[in-house]
């Protein structure tokens, strides 16, 4: 986020204002309730969000990176991964989607993403599993909004024989264009389990930390709402070792206002993502693709590369000009700290684009005019000569 600029990276409080009256009311609604964990907000909300994204059950938790981590571990409850076995995660992820694999005992196999789409393909899924015999699963990213899913992932993943969890916290409302495993084209819905995350800074936000999980096994959304209330199959009556995971009723009454708008935010953002492109012309610059099928991707971010080494001057330039930016994401996984295990992998291409990537505004606080506007200072961009 950006203060003082003229054109912020994100102003919540402006994005907000829009649902500001509603907001307070559903606020009051939980309040005067008495019922602050779980309860009918809750349940709605999970009712909503599965036909939203024609699954069978949704399960409100805590945040993005707990559906992520409940998914893996309900798996292994189950019987259907086991602890060690091998998940294939694109190396070009946020932190959190590897943090999940570990969290839940298994190992993260990071492979490269295409570099046009940012996302996974066919093609590294399958090379992945001639490598490793211990992959069971697989983690598409819809990084950015754009769906990770075509006929080919499909028929790899059913020919590989893997579990696939999708990784939706940027994608909600996102459509692909091959159906998913069991029917479904809603992005969170492709595969056997998907994590969405209600950040407040998603297309659809909360006003705090939430995130859901959404899958098409009764069996599975069970298991995940018993590990996120203490592994509790009733009240004081564990039968996993579980956690506290929990949505909590005020974030789901503010979701169960936003969400019948999720079509419509992510229209507006793609009124932008259209600006951005019509109007940047520049040399250096590498604009993302906007699809015929304009609901395959729902723009979380609209993010251009930036070549020959120019990023961070570019970046530099457009703070100077009232600019907001940001980086998603300036280090990869593999290069954390807390990843030094992982450092072996050769990931040039995950590597290339967190030296390349840049994120221009693209929020209800940036408008049209204000995207073209941006448009047009990039142009004026004079790179300096590199020694």
């Amino acid at each position: 986020m950006t203060s003082g600029m003229r054109y912020p990276f994100l102003d919540l409080r402006t994005v907000n204002e829009r649902y500001l009256a509603n907001l307070h009311e559903a606020a009051d609604r939980v309040i005067d309730s008495g019922r602050y964990i779980g309860g009918e907000e809750v349940e709605l909300f999970e009712q909503e969000l599965a036909e939203s994204c024609r699954a069978s059950d949704a399960v409100g938790v805590s945040n993005g990176l707990d559906a992520l981590r409940l998914i893996m571990t309900a798996w292994q409850e189950l019987g259907w991964i086991r602890r060690g076995d091998g998940v294939i995660v694109p190396g070009n992820t946020f932190i959190a989607s590897v943090l999940a694999v570990v969290h839940a005992g298994l190992r993260p196999v990071l492979t490269d993403p295409d570099y046009d789409t940012s996302c996974l393909t066919a093609e590294a899924i399958e090379k992945a599993c001639e490598k490793d015999s211990g992959i069971r699963a697989v983690m598409p990213v819809h990084l950015y909004g754009r769906v990770a899913w075509d006929a080919d992932i499909a028929e790899t993943v059913k020919r590989c024989k893997l579990l696939v969890i999708e990784d939706a916290a940027q994608s909600i409302g996102a459509i692909a264009t091959e159906p998913g495993l069991f029917g479904s084209r809603m992005a969170g819905a492709l595969g056997h389990a998907g994590a969405f995350s209600f950040y407040p800074t998603k297309n659809v936000g909360a006003l705090g930390d939430a995130g859901a999980v959404v899958t098409h096994s009764k069996e599975l959304a069970e298991s995940v709402r018993q590990l996120a209330n203490y592994g509790s199959d009733r009240r004081y009556h564990s039968i996993s070792i579980g956690f506290n995971c929990r949505m909590d009723p005020m974030q789901a009454a503010m979701l169960r206002l936003k969400l019948p708008d999720t079509r419509h935010a992510n229209a507006r953002r793609f009124e932008r993502a259209v600006a951005y492109n019509n109007v940047i012309r520049h040399p250096l610059i590498r604009k993302p693709a906007i699809s015929p099928q304009v609901t395959d991707c729902v723009w979380h971010q609209y993010v251009v590369r930036v070549t020959e080494g120019h990023r961070d001057e570019l970046q530099q330039y457009l703070t100077a000009n009232g600019v907001g930016t940001d980086i998603h994401y300036p280090i990869p996984p593999h290069s954390q700290p807390c990843f030094k295990e992982l450092a072996h992998g050769d990931l040039p291409v995950s590597e290339q684009l967190a030296s390349e990537v840049l994120s221009l505004p693209i929020s209800d606080c940036t408008s049209v005019a204000d995207a073209a506007a941006i448009g047009r200072i990039i142009n004026e961009f004079k790179a300096s000569e590199k020694k």
